[in-house]
């Protein structure tokens, strides 16, 4: 039985009972007081077990939801940290990468660079071969001119010999 509904008897019975004229006393029953008083002596201990065992949850539940809250955010810094390396970590590929490029840039200047002093060299090369093929061509032809004038030459001396 709930213990607010015997003090609500025990106020009833007080309040029903017969005043004493001219006092502020009353005539009550003793047997019934004493019974509600019984009952509520067997109450009370069960109303405060209950109380206590209502107070034991509710620390549980708030132990519970504190070790729930800590959970979270020890996983929200986690993921926060995550996020922060992460960010890190693209910034230093990003780092790397221009890194890279400039220095893919420099070499291939630097190649197209030796590329054109290998180019000029071969081509300078190859016009001095040239010059040199040009002036044995040309002494060569000069050569035949000139043997094909002295036979031009002789055959005219010869037909003017001959004449």
């Amino acid at each position: 039985m709930d213990i607010l509904h015997l003090v609500d008897r025990l106020e009833l019975l007080i309040t029903q009972s017969r005043l004493i004229p001219f006092t502020a006393y009353r005539l009550v029953d003793e047997d019934r007081v004493l019974e509600l008083v019984d009952q509520m002596r067997l109450t009370i201990p069960d109303e405060v077990k209950k109380a206590k065992r209502i107070y034991r949850e509710r620390d549980r539940i708030i132990a519970q939801t504190h070790e729930e809250a800590d959970r979270l955010v020890a996983l929200a810094k986690e993921e926060a940290e995550g996020l922060v390396q992460r960010d890190a970590i693209s910034a230093m590929a990003e780092r790397r990468a221009h890194t890279v490029v400039e220095r893919a840039q420099r070499d291939a200047e630097v190649v197209k660079t030796e590329a054109d002093e290998y180019v000029v060299q071969v081509l300078g090369g190859l016009e001095a071969n040239l010059m040199r093929s040009l002036t044995v061509v040309r002494n060569g032809l000069d050569k035949l001119d000139r043997e094909k004038q002295e036979a031009a030459a002789a055959a005219n001396s010869e037909q003017d010999g001959q004449v």
